[in-house]
């Protein structure tokens, strides 16, 4: 719903989103599926969901780098300290 609402209606263009996980990083929705597949993880604890959780970050953190590098080069005023995927790091 924060992405959803950030046009008004019948304004086009991109935005920059804000609020919540936004603040931390540029994909947000890609570094809460990678926490809720790492929370599986463990609470499996099986060499199945484990496997799970490594593949849902590698396919997913590419993509979340990938949109944090298109924001940069949208937006010239896109926060310098976000991250891409993972709060704090990356």
């Amino acid at each position: 719903a924060r992405r959803r609402n950030l046009r008004k209606p019948g304004e086009t263009g991109y935005k920059i989103p804000y609020g919540g996980l936004f603040e931390l990083v540029s994909g947000a929705n890609f570094c809460g599926e990678i926490i809720e597949w790492t929370g599986f993880a463990i609470a499996g604890w099986s060499v199945a969901s484990f496997t799970f959780a490594i593949f849902t970050f590698l396919n997913t953190a590419p993509r979340g780098a990938a949109h944090h590098k298109w924001y940069l080069s949208k937006f010239d005023d896109y926060p310098k300290n976000r991250r891409a995927v993972i709060p704090f790091i990356w």
